[in-house]
């Protein structure tokens, strides 16, 4: 295993996935309860472009952090499509078992696999043919842990199903790339924020977010203004936060397109939660033969600015999200960014727009504490490779031998729009 120490990072490991396939997208999770989570890869079918449907998958396999794959459910295809949306896959343990299970939509059906051997252990019926753009878990049945299902189709509509793959209810309206579900009044059962509208656990709307256009980018939950009680912010036409009652409590509209946002205590000396945020400046797929540029911001608890980034080169791709735990015991959390562009490598960046941390490595990440060693790892990765980083040269072997890695709920709703809630 090679190490070798960069600004603000260690390189712990890189690790060969070509035989995934090119085009994947990588998922975590601690496949064969051994204390050490393995990767994932996901590959589209080559039906699959940038925006349009149908979103199908070909190729799963599986990694351990030591390069050597464990299985290969289906036949990766040079001719994949690209992640300019979600893939329909997740992994969670889905039968309640304590085993992971990898959830996808492969062969126009929902399938199970065994998150061990990826041998698959379940098949159903697709509730519309149109029902694959992103899988989102849920619970919508009250009970102790999220056992549900949502499926949507690119903009229009979504289908809810039990964990037998019953239907529960249908949604049609305007739902945004990836509904966040969480529960927001403390009945035990999650509310959905299905773009600008939040449902109740029966899909009945509550309420409706006011003015604002095209649709939802990215949703959190969490307690901004700290009085205990979490609201929903939204990036969108613009980034606005509501009360979980359906309350517009400030909203930020010095942007052209709020394409990610994140919670955090990225100030640590401020009140309340602070609002990252990515403003696509300039697109580069408009038709008007512009180079495309992106800016990251940040807000505070009420909303105002505290900076913008003074982008000077160009990329306009840039994936901005939350990461927590980066150092023992801290207490700061930091916003990862990547897929910058521009000479740009990905990068943590602290409440001050100070690069924290840097990793030479072009590709998409993901992160997660993947050794039960209390703080998150990053993998940074493309079709080849997969480098991993930590704050310090740790080793990946697991801290607990045999006891199984929890499996928490950002990495069970992964997405390449990543919302979330507060603590994480």
């Amino acid at each position: 295993m090679k190490r070798s120490r960069q600004e603000g990072a260690a390189r712990l490991a890189e690790l060969d996935i070509s035989p995934a396939g090119p085009r994947c997208k990588m998922l975590l999770g601690d496949l064969d309860a051994d204390g050490r989570m393995e990767l994932v890869l996901v590959q589209p079918d080559n039906r699959q472009d940038v925006r349009h449907i149908p979103h199908q998958v070909q190729c799963v396999t599986a990694f351990d952090l030591d390069g050597n794959r464990l299985w290969q459910a289906g036949k990766p295809d040079p001719r994949a499509g690209s992640q300019g949306s979600d893939y329909p896959a997740q992994v969670y343990d889905w039968d309640g078992d304590g085993r992971l299970e990898v959830l996808c939509v492969m062969n126009d059906r929902i399938v199970v696999l065994d998150g061990a051997t990826g041998a698959q252990k379940a098949s159903h019926e697709l509730p519309s043919p149109h029902a694959h753009d992103c899988l989102i878990i849920a619970n919508l049945s009250g009970g102790p842990r999220a056992s549900d299902l949502i499926l949507k189709d690119r903009y229009h509509k979504l289908w809810a199903m039990d964990n037998r793959f019953n239907l529960l209810w249908t949604y049609e309206g305007n739902p945004g790339h990836f509904p966040w579900a969480g529960d927001l009044d403390g009945d035990g059962f999650d509310e959905i924020m299905a773009g600008y509208d939040l449902l109740d656990h029966t899909g009945r709307r509550r309420w409706s977010c006011s003015g604002l256009e095209d649709h939802a980018d990215c949703i959190w939950f969490g307690d901004v203004d700290g009085d205990g009680i979490p609201e929903v912010v939204v990036g969108g036409s613009v980034t606005v936060m509501y009360s979980r009652d359906g309350q517009e409590l400030w909203r930020h509209a010095d942007s052209i397109e709020s394409q990610h946002i994140a919670l955090g205590k990225f100030r640590p000396e401020l009140p309340g939660l602070q609002i990252a945020g990515l403003d696509r400046l300039v697109r580069e797929d408009d038709g008007k033969g512009l180079r495309g540029k992106d800016a990251l911001f940040l807000l505070d608890s009420s909303g105002a600015q505290l900076w913008k980034e003074d982008r000077r080169t160009d990329g306009w791709l840039t994936i901005a999200e939350t990461l927590q735990h980066w150092e023992p015991d801290s207490r700061q959390d930091y916003i990862l960014a990547y897929r910058r562009g521009g000479g740009v490598w990905p990068s943590l960046y602290d409440g001050h727009m100070n690069v924290v941390a840097e990793f030479p490595a072009e590709g998409y990440a993901v992160h997660g504490d993947l050794a039960g060693t209390g703080t998150e790892q990053v993998i940074v990765y493309n079709d080849e490779r997969a480098a991993i980083f930590g704050s310090a040269a740790i080793d990946l072997t697991a801290r607990r031998p045999g006891h199984a890695l929890p499996q928490p709920k950002r990495l069970y709703r992964s997405t390449l729009y990543p919302g979330g809630e507060w603590p994480g």
